[in-house]
């Protein structure tokens, strides 16, 4: 669940974002750059790329409509099926269980179930339950109580319980074990990579970015060419298109932490000469202004080293 203060600090970015993009045909029409630029500053930019999608899909195959089945949601992209569930449950008053991250806490708390959520075994379980407890009657009633129940009352530090309407009949409660679930997700060392990353600067301030594959981390988002960090020297001399200056600085490293591993970078600033006879804009890269006034989107750690130079 957000912090308030998380909350605060996305909802300006969601409405722009929603401003510029009310229906699925106007999303499905816009640029994928386009998409992304507003999207920053509500990370996982993977959800952003499953809704473009997803838009398209909608445009294309239902004629602008959300498909009105649980089954149909689940093959749009980005769309699992627990937010297929919600959908179907809140805005088509559909039979459809729901297994968010508040859901999850108040059925393992109240039947007191062991191990974390995650585990297929232990997911499978609550999925049994949810399917059990959704009414037949009044789903999007049932959807958003058990929803809001577990974001106000049945909260991850500091359940308020004798406010719980359920508390009664509340395994972890009635133990006075509630601290215990749900269960933690078992610890793993992360392993750290490095990569150095060439900040090519021209003689008008802009910087050289380069746009990512669609698929793996950044995808479609624009990001400072990288090298091995053994491996420095030869990447920079082998880039063409424009000259290298004698000026070049080793800028303070930083860390970027993905969920399953801790990326070290190596900010190497390159003062160049830009050439635009040998080498045209295109799709995949572009000269960008640092005052930011390109509409593109940025990986988190490009968009940190940007605003430092």
């Amino acid at each position: 669940m957000l912090q308030q203060t998380q909350v605060v600090t996305v909802i300006p970015y969601y409405h722009r974002f929603m401003e510029r993009f009310p229906t699925a045909s106007n999303l499905a029409a816009a640029e994928t750059d386009q998409v992304l630029h507003l999207w920053s500053g509500l990370g996982y930019y993977a959800r952003a790329r499953n809704m473009h999608n997803a838009a398209k899909r909608v445009v294309e195959n239902f004629g602008g409509e959300f498909p009105q089945s649980v089954e149909e949601l689940e093959n749009l992209p980005g769309i699992g099926r627990s937010t297929a569930g919600a959908i179907a449950a809140l805005s088509m008053n559909l039979r459809a269980p729901i297994l968010d991250g508040n859901v999850k806490r108040v059925l393992t708390r109240f039947h007191a179930i062991e191990g974390w959520p995650e585990q297929t075994k232990v997911k499978n379980e609550l999925w049994q339950i949810a399917e059990q407890l959704t009414p037949k009657k009044d789903v999007a009633a049932y959807t958003q109580a058990i929803m809001d129940l577990g974001a106000t009352i049945c909260t991850r530090s500091g359940p308020i319980c004798n406010a719980c309407p359920l508390n009664e009949s509340c395994v972890a409660f009635n133990s006075q074990e509630v601290e215990q679930y749900p269960g933690k997700k078992p610890k793993k060392k992360l392993p750290v990579k490095s990569i150095a990353m060439l900040i090519f600067q021209n003689e008008l301030g802009e910087v050289y970015l380069e746009k990512r594959p669609p698929s793996g981390i950044w995808g479609s988002l624009y990001s400072f060419p990288e090298s091995r960090t053994d491996n420095i020297d030869s990447s920079i001399s082998s880039l063409n298109g424009f000259s290298i200056t004698e000026n070049r600085k080793s800028l303070n490293p930083l860390r970027h932490t993905f969920s399953h591993y801790h990326l070290n970078i190596l900010p190497e600033l390159v003062s160049v000469k830009k050439n635009t006879n040998a080498i045209a804009e295109s799709d995949r890269w572009l000269w960008y202004p640092l005052d930011h006034s390109l509409e593109v989107g940025l990986a988190a750690p490009v968009k940190k080293l940007l605003y430092n130079l």
